[in-house]
């Protein structure tokens, strides 16, 4: 029990960024930068969702506090859209809208886990996942998944090889970040399949369900609603990160607990940003992914090509293993040296047990600083 200065064991555990071990010299840089390690998009929202289009006289009250379950007019679409996408009937009771993805994350968590449950993390996972977990006390445990399950016969081999009596979920992130893959449908079915027979509940992270390139996209609500809640996005869907909205969809029963924790953590989300996400999701939203989806392929199938890599299967990264090119200071010295080129990249070991990789996001900055970025890292990894 921590007492004055010490601080919770479930905070000292958590990771930190790697990169911040470098920020200090980014104020010194000099030249052209490559902010290619933070995943976001170059592009404004679609006009008519923007805060600049937003008026008090439209809009009364919009900066007071919102319903801390969501807008009905954004509850509204996003339940159509969820009825619509995954075939299953979706109520109000279904959602909850939060502040963005990650607080969608963490009131389910904290609604779902109990202090030592452990949580299997199909890796590489999205890095903010782990402290999540760790802040309500459950146990992130990282399953190497993409990459080692060739099919959905290895699915359940593996899953049983890190499972205990502690385990409570399993998380996955299909597109995935930080990988660009899309998890295979039969595989998805064999996850499903395999928390039924074990009463486990499932996290499924759907950020990136609008950018599917090849492939196609699977939900796991489909197939699972009484035990799936799935987590959505207008960050990464319609290029809205800094208004901090998103929502999670789960069993009915549910909900009101993940409403609890949500409640007594961010309370509700932003006003401003639910009237603008319920502006993309009248057509809006949809346009606006139509016209960038290519730009963004047209990016990662550039960069790919360049870096002798597998063109991206969805979301907007690229995941690279630069073992070979590190030397005896490890990737934190490669780090370094990319930095000192004005190049900035995602390390590995965010996304789990891989301190050889790191990941690239290509729709960060317009694709000719992207391109010239890109150049930057290949010639450093002699390709």
């Amino acid at each position: 029990m921590p007492r004055y200065p010490g601080i919770a064991q479930t905070v000292s555990s958590m990771e930190g960024s790697l990169f911040s071990k470098l920020a200090h010299r980014l104020a010194t840089m000099t030249g052209e930068r490559y902010p290619l390690h933070v995943g976001d998009t170059w592009r404004e929202p679609a006009e008519g969702c923007r805060m600049e289009d937003l008026h008090v006289a439209d809009h009364p009250g919009m900066h007071r506090y919102a319903s801390p379950h969501g807008l009905p007019m954004l509850l509204d679409g996003i339940v159509a859209r969820a009825s619509e996408r995954t075939g299953i009937a979706t109520e109000p009771g279904n959602v909850l809208v939060a502040a963005g993805a990650t607080g969608a994350l963490g009131a389910t968590v904290g609604a779902t886990m109990d202090p030592g449950d452990e949580v299997l993390l199909l890796a590489p996972y999205w890095p903010l996942i782990a402290g999540i977990l760790k802040s309500f006390g459950a146990v992130p445990v990282a399953v190497p998944f993409i990459g080692p399950v060739t099919g959905p016969g290895d699915v359940e081999e593996l899953l049983d090889r890190y499972a205990t009596e502690r385990t409570a979920a399993v998380y996955l992130s299909t597109p995935n970040n930080p990988t660009g893959k899309v998890i295979p449908g039969d595989q998805i079915d064999a996850i499903v399949a395999w928390a039924q027979t074990r009463d486990l509940w499932i996290l499924a992270d759907e950020v990136y369900e609008d950018y599917v390139y090849s492939g196609e996209h699977r939900y796991a609500r489909s197939s699972a609603p009484e035990r799936t809640f799935s987590v959505h996005s207008f960050s990464k869907a319609y290029g809205m990160a800094g208004n901090r909205c998103g929502y999670v969809v789960g069993p009915a029963d549910v909900m009101g607990q993940v409403r609890k924790v949500s409640t007594h953590t961010f309370y509700s989300t932003p006003t401003a940003s639910q009237i603008a996400a319920a502006r993309a999701l009248d057509g809006r939203g949809a346009a606006w992914v139509a016209e960038v989806k290519p730009e963004y392929l047209a990016a990662g199938s550039a960069a790919a090509e360049r870096l002798g890599l597998d063109a991206p299967e969805g979301s907007q990264f690229l995941w690279i293993d630069v073992a070979e090119q590190l030397d005896d200071r490890g990737l934190m010295g490669f780090l370094g040296d990319c930095l000192d080129e004005g190049l900035l990249v995602a390390p590995g070991p965010s996304f789990g047990p891989y301190p050889t990789h790191i990941r690239v996001c290509y729709t960060a900055v317009s694709p000719d600083i992207t391109a010239r970025g890109i150049e930057r890292l290949a010639r450093r990894l002699g390709r």
